[in-house]
């Protein structure tokens, strides 16, 4: 699952060691850039949620931990006091993005921080290297919390241990992503292509469901089948008529 690596990948994080792991894992995530850019941009990001939503984010910085799993915690980027919802500030590189990636990738954190606040919504604000700004609503979802908690707590158990974590492969549900937006698809060329075939193609389309309505019609009730230049109609035992394309037969020549 999307966030859930860590019992996969940090192999070495559990046991008597975790804490001293931990703080080299988070030494060393000082040194990466894109982190920073995160951390410098997240009091921008904030500010400017606020002033394209009209909505105001509140506890800030908060630590939060879980009413009934206090192993559960989460340092929250804030709550939207309109809505309650959990509010995420995020910084992407530009390159090859997409909302649906966005969304798969810090799906987990959502869904966890949303246990632990006790909430069902949340926002994905995110700035890229390019300028550009979204907004991405993403509700809580059963299902994926089931799993996650499922996970953290086999890892968490693995920490007091020193047993080895098990890695979760199952397939995670698909994100929701609530549509929020117009997009400008002309510069798109396969949104072009498809789009003259489209054009092309409705009147087309709408005979060809009027005439299967005719044919529809013209049949008798009692017949299982019907042929007749080159359109064979079938009525399934549910009632419900299917058209097949036949050969054409050569016709019948004429009497002399």
């Amino acid at each position: 699952m999307p966030g859930l690596s860590w019992a996969r990948t940090r192999r070495p994080c559990y046991g008597s060691g975790a804490r001293s792991v931990v703080r080299r894992l988070l030494s060393t995530s000082r040194g990466v850039l894109i982190v920073q850019l995160g951390l410098v941009t997240e009091d921008l990001n904030r500010r400017w949620y606020e002033l394209n939503s009209g909505h105001r984010i509140g506890d800030v910085q908060r630590h939060v931990i879980h009413r009934t799993m206090p192993w559960m915690a989460a340092t929250l980027d804030g709550l939207v006091k309109e809505t309650g919802a959990v509010f995420e500030a995020k910084f992407m590189l530009p390159w090859s993005f997409s909302e649906e990636a966005a969304v798969e990738k810090h799906m987990a954190q959502l869904q966890h921080n949303m246990l632990v606040a006790e909430t069902k919504k949340s926002v994905l604000s995110i700035i890229n290297g390019g300028g550009k700004w979204v907004e991405l609503s993403v509700e809580a979802d059963p299902i994926y919390q089931t799993i996650l908690i499922a996970a953290e707590k086999a890892f968490w158990r693995a920490v007091k241990t020193g047993e080895t974590p098990a890695p979760f492969d199952c397939e995670p549900p698909k994100p929701r992503i609530e549509a929020v937006r117009v997009v400008d698809m002309n510069a798109s060329n396969s949104w072009a292509e498809f789009a003259g075939l489209f054009r092309q193609t409705q009147n087309a389309h709408a005979d060809h469901e009027r005439a299967k309505s005719e044919l529809k019609g013209l049949m008798p009730e009692d017949a299982k089948e019907a042929m007749g230049h080159g359109i064979r109609a079938k009525r399934s035992k549910s009632g419900a008529v299917s058209f097949d394309l036949v050969e054409m037969e050569v016709g019948h020549a004429s009497v002399q």
